[in-house]
């Protein structure tokens, strides 16, 4: 297979690197410091015992490469506007789009039933330009539990875990899903596949949408957030107010906090993704987290009162640090001229 990654962090550069070692043909598309490293070294990953190095054909020109058999979508979320400028050139009739990122994807409400079918996420897919450029039906939903980080650009560091969920937007069981797990297992993952792919990354979505932004703020590792009894009882009180969200758009969640805390606090001192970004000067993956599910919150008609105040906080603190857009701002006289205008 001709299997292209879109960006080569954390995640895409540990999947790449062990499809490259199951044999298929791997390409790369990259830019800056990350390229450089990738055509003079290759995919390089490190675990506690094991080196792995595997050759790539790294460019970042797309249209270089031709139509893809598989394209794995692994940058942050806000550069996912610029991938879908660039992408046309990788995808044909049969090509496989796998995104591994975090958050909510823009094909959510895609392929699915009910009152808000169709419907197109703002936060995540602003003016629709995602929904245009790669549609639904070349989407394979894919869901990643692990811990990795960049330790330098195509480097690769691997603490535990290589589980993939995958399954189809609509929930329906395919061949491509099939002969698409296979692959991966053959490179050495633990694949399920879901038939409720939703639920899977609403699940996965519920248990870090609170901590991932609270470590952004404050600097604190999983262990200290959780074994604070305040900011754990706000973490709480986020998770129930998500879980009431999901059930309204058919992503029920059975487990309680309580009972995902217990389980994330095994984790020890982990760093968040989105802490980890922080420390790097990157721009955070908030709107994917936390202003999405908010705007779904008001959409169905559930309360978000502790949401709100995590988005405020996590934006407020982005925003004067330079790793989120600044709100327009209102000034007084502008305020007052449209107040007169209106009245």
């Amino acid at each position: 297979m001709k299997i292209c990654l879109y960006g080569a962090g954390a995640v895409g550069g540990f999947i790449g690197a062990h499809l490259a070692k199951a044999g298929c043909e791997v390409n790369v598309v990259e830019v800056g410091a990350t390229l450089k490293a990738l055509q003079q070294h290759g995919i390089r990953v490190q675990k506690e015992t094991e080196f792995l190095q595997q050759k790539v054909n790294a460019t970042d020109n797309p249209a270089a490469l031709g139509v893809q058999d598989l394209i794995v979508i692994a940058v942050k979320a806000p550069t996912l506007v610029q991938v879908a400028k660039g992408i046309a050139p990788l995808i044909g009739p049969q090509t496989i789009v796998m995104p591994t990122m975090n958050g909510l994807p823009w094909w959510f409400f895609d392929g699915v039933g009910g009152p808000y079918a169709g419907t197109r996420l703002e936060a995540v897919d602003p003016g629709g330009a995602i929904a245009a450029a790669i549609p639904t039906h070349h989407v394979v939903g894919c869901v990643v539990h692990g811990s990795f980080w960049s330790r330098e650009p195509g480097l690769v560091g691997h603490g535990f875990g290589k589980h993939l969920v995958i399954g189809e937007p609509d929930g329906s069981e395919s061949e491509r899903t099939r002969s698409l797990a296979a692959l991966l297992s053959k490179a050495g993952f633990d694949v399920k596949l879901s038939r409720d792919i939703r639920t899977d990354i609403w699940f996965k979505l519920w248990g870090n949408m609170n901590t991932s932004p609270i470590s952004a703020i404050t600097g604190a590792t999983l262990d200290l957030i959780l074994d604070d009894p305040l900011v754990n009882r706000f973490c709480l009180n986020i998770m129930e107010e998500a879980a009431r969200i999901g059930e309204r758009v058919g992503c029920r969640i059975t487990q309680s906090g309580e009972e995902r805390n217990a389980m994330a606090r095994e984790l020890g001192a982990f760093k968040p993704s989105m802490l980890q970004d922080v420390e790097l000067g990157k721009q955070i993956e908030l709107d994917a987290h936390v202003t999405v599910v908010r705007d779904i919150g008001k959409m169905v008609g559930e309360p978000t009162t502790n949401i709100d105040i995590l988005l405020g906080l996590t934006r407020l603190y982005a925003q004067v640090h330079g790793l989120y857009p600044a709100l327009k701002r209102t000034t007084v006289a502008s305020a007052l001229t449209d107040f007169g205008r209106k009245h």
